[in-house]
């Protein structure tokens, strides 16, 4: 019988990333220091939907994620090629400025932003299922946490160097990192208070008693 959390969380997954990509070009200044996409607010969903997937094995953690590129891709070439500069259009005549901009970077520069996406998450999930298989004896937040902590940062180096390198100024492209990094963080764990109703948990080894050797 197929498990219907593991495709459930699959479908969210994929969703999550294509709004991801379709507002990673729409900023949002944090009150000091920092700003963030809009899509970061959905991605930060990504890391932990990719942990309720992990009992299904990483085989399956990996085909999604290839799915989620190909439905990406699809995205992309209808973007280029139909909806992308009437959308942009349409957002301009009723005063959205700032929405049509960044639709019209993404437009301009949206392969940048896709070899970004898929090459962030592929080395980002490679950390993070690692770090989570590390750790299935803890607590479900226990893992959420650890791999979250180490994934997050290095999708978000990898994501905005290929994206945006050369496009904002050093300061900027750091406040732009520092947000994801702080967004992605709460947001993730924020949804994995969402505890899975199902959870298999491998049990760690048994502790090898030492035996004492009676000589005599």
């Amino acid at each position: 019988m197929a498990d219907s959390a593991g495709m459930i969380a699959a479908a969210i997954f994929i969703v999550a990333v294509l709004g991801a990509n379709l507002t990673a070009t729409l900023f949002i200044p944090f009150p000091v220091f920092g700003q963030v996409a809009v899509g970061t607010l959905v991605f930060g969903i990504t890391f932990t939907q990719r942990d309720r997937m992990h009992h299904r094995g990483r085989g399956f953690v990996y085909t999604v994620i290839a799915v989620a590129a190909a439905v990406n891709f699809i995205m992309m070439v209808s973007l280029q090629l139909w909806w992308g500069a009437p959308f942009q259009e349409w957002m301009a005549a009723r005063g959205w400025l700032w929405m049509a901009e960044a639709l019209g970077y993404l437009e301009m520069s949206g392969w940048r932003v896709l070899l970004a996406s898929f090459l962030a998450i592929l080395f980002a999930e490679t950390v993070n299922t690692e770090v989570y298989q590390k750790f299935r004896d803890r607590s479900w937040m226990g893992r959420v946490s650890r791999s979250n902590g180490v994934a997050i940062p290095v999708d978000s180096v990898i994501f905005n160097l290929i994206a945006f390198a050369g496009v904002f100024a050093m300061v900027e492209w750091v406040s732009i990192v520092f947000g994801e990094i702080v967004t992605k963080f709460a947001v993730g764990m924020a949804y994995a208070l969402l505890r899975p109703r199902r959870e298999v948990l491998v049990p760690p080894p048994a502790p090898v008693e030492s035996k004492a050797l009676l000589r005599g």
